[in-house]
């Protein structure tokens, strides 16, 4: 049996082209570059801030802004260019579709008319920083994450100061009115007072008012700085837990190692032989039929 060379079949352009541009991201001087693009549009920023500076390096600020824009559009064309072979993994990070939001809204006829939209558009790229600072992505994350359990917290939150705001309306409105005038004084000053700031003179002047105060102020302190902020700190924490354990990368499920057709026609013929082998070890060792003698018949 002859073996056979398998042809070499010619690797696709879109293949090379993903496995370039992956070897042009994945570079540390990339990340370098990409890094001080941002950190340059952050400065540019707040150099248009000063009025004088703007009118003066107008020109300037304007051919730079324009390299940054430049520079951000060949990177995001190089991630799109890294995964030329599998396009849906682009759009599947969500990393990326935030990448290529801010870029292409530089391009948008309407954005670049409005001066406002368009800075705040040019602020968000500062935010790209996160994607080449792991820690940073983490604490992002996690922010996100924690946004259904946050909201839980305000609702609870907003009604612990609506019902002491209107108790402390009924006691204290005509006392001091300038704290608990209205609900709209009383939740204000509850709201300032979650932070302990002032909370000392508020007893002082509560006690003036009633020896109740203090029993009022207490249980409030104890449930909207203590309890609600710890349970505010409880939901951030879990969610930072979360967060990192995405970052992690997860081990790959072990596969089947890689065969060849030249390795699997080497294993054919291996067998083949190995049966032919046994074959005739079989043979030989076979015994051997005797011929019989022809019976004489008596004439």
């Amino acid at each position: 049996m002859t073996g056979t060379t398998p042809s070499i079949r010619p690797v696709p352009a879109r293949v090379s082209l993903a496995s370039w541009c992956r070897g042009v991201t994945g570079a540390r001087w990339f990340a370098v570059t990409v890094v001080g693009l941002i950190l340059a549009n952050a400065a540019l920023l707040g150099a248009e801030t000063y009025p004088g500076l703007a009118a003066e390096w107008h020109t300037a600020l304007r051919l730079a802004e324009r390299a940054c824009v430049a520079g951000f559009t060949v990177e995001i064309l190089l991630r799109l260019g890294a995964h030329a072979d599998r396009p849906r993994d682009f759009f599947r990070d969500p990393w990326n579709l935030f990448d290529l939001a801010v870029v292409l809204s530089a391009f948008l006829p309407v954005v670049r008319e409005n001066t406002t939209v368009l800075r705040l558009l040019r602020l968000a790229r500062v935010l790209r920083t996160a994607r080449f600072l792991p820690q940073l992505r983490i604490v992002l994350v996690a922010v996100a994450r924690s946004l259904p359990g946050t909201v839980s917290f305000l609702l609870v939150g907003a009604l612990l100061l609506y019902v002491y705001a209107m108790v402390g309306w009924v006691f204290f409105a005509h006392a001091d009115p300038e704290h608990y005038g209205s609900i709209g004084r009383a939740v204000l000053t509850l709201f300032l007072l979650m932070t302990l700031d002032g909370i000392g003179d508020a007893v002082h002047a509560g006690l003036v008012i009633s020896r109740w105060s203090l029993l009022y102020y207490a249980s409030y302190v104890l449930l909207a700085s203590f309890v609600l902020v710890n349970v505010l700190i409880g939901v951030v924490l879990t969610s930072l837990e979360e967060a990192r354990e995405m970052e992690q990368p997860h081990p790959d499920p072990p596969t089947a190692p890689d065969r060849t057709p030249t390795d699997l026609l080497a294993r054919i013929a291996t067998a083949r032989r190995a049966l032919d082998d046994l074959e005739q070890s079989l043979s030989a060792t076979a015994p051997q039929a005797t011929p019989r003698e022809p019976e004489h018949t008596p004439g």
